[in-house]
């Protein structure tokens, strides 16, 4: 009898960046289990069911027309007023600003560095970040992959807690109902912020981090 021959195993160089898409596996979005990936009919994953893709389907157009929204959003968000305060028959309209501003010429500068952070900065920084990321990828740059994936992550938790202003003016309406004595509405402003939180979560959760370390290959 002859001696089989051995079978050639595909092997993979080490010393080039290597990405599961190369290795010929992806992970699932929903429970992070590691399948084979194989061209034809629709792969799902075996341990839940959901669908398989070696990168979102159109992750970077996706990403990019809902960061512009929440950009066209942010700007009325922080123009029109949030809130409408009516005492004893005068009515003040606020807007994230003036309400910040409030609250330091009150004293209260710990609730105004709150709201200032998480109304004003946190969304800007996030519109930002996403901008730089999706600029780094369509660029296929190399520049420390590390820290713009670690960044990514950043982005995705902090983001969430832009929804603290609307939380606020929400109890605030709930509680805040004296008759003619006082009474506090919500302005057109909290609607245009909560689209601005809204679309940025759903620009981190619509973009691709995988992206990132594609490029690494290119280069390799």
């Amino acid at each position: 009898m002859g001696t089989a021959e051995p079978r050639k195993l595909n092997t993979i160089d080490l010393r080039v960046p290597t990405t599961a898409a190369r290795a010929g596996v992806v992970a699932c979005h929903h429970c992070g289990l590691l399948s084979r990936f194989r061209v034809g009919p629709r792969l799902l994953c075996p341990r839940c069911g959901g669908a398989l893709h070696l990168r979102k389907p159109n992750s970077e157009a996706r990403t990019w027309a809902l960061v512009i929204a929440a950009i066209l959003f942010y700007i009325p968000a922080n123009v029109y007023p949030v809130t409408h305060t009516t005492y004893l028959g005068s009515t003040q309209s606020d807007t994230i600003l003036s309400g910040v501003y409030y609250f330091i010429t009150t004293g209260s500068w710990y609730i105004a560095l709150i709201i200032f952070v998480a109304s004003i900065v946190v969304p800007a920084l996030k519109i930002v970040a996403l901008v730089f990321l999706l600029v780094s990828v369509r660029r296929h740059s190399t520049w420390r992959p590390e820290e713009r994936t670690r960044l990514y992550h950043i982005t995705e938790v902090i983001g969430r807690w832009s929804m603290v202003d609307v939380y606020v003016v929400t109890v605030m309406v709930a509680l805040l109902r004296l008759g003619a004595l006082a009474n506090i509405d919500a302005g057109v402003g909290i609607v245009f912020f909560g689209a601005v939180v809204v679309t940025t979560m759903f620009a981190a959760n619509s973009f691709d981090p995988r992206l990132i370390w594609d490029a690494m290959e290119i280069s390799a």
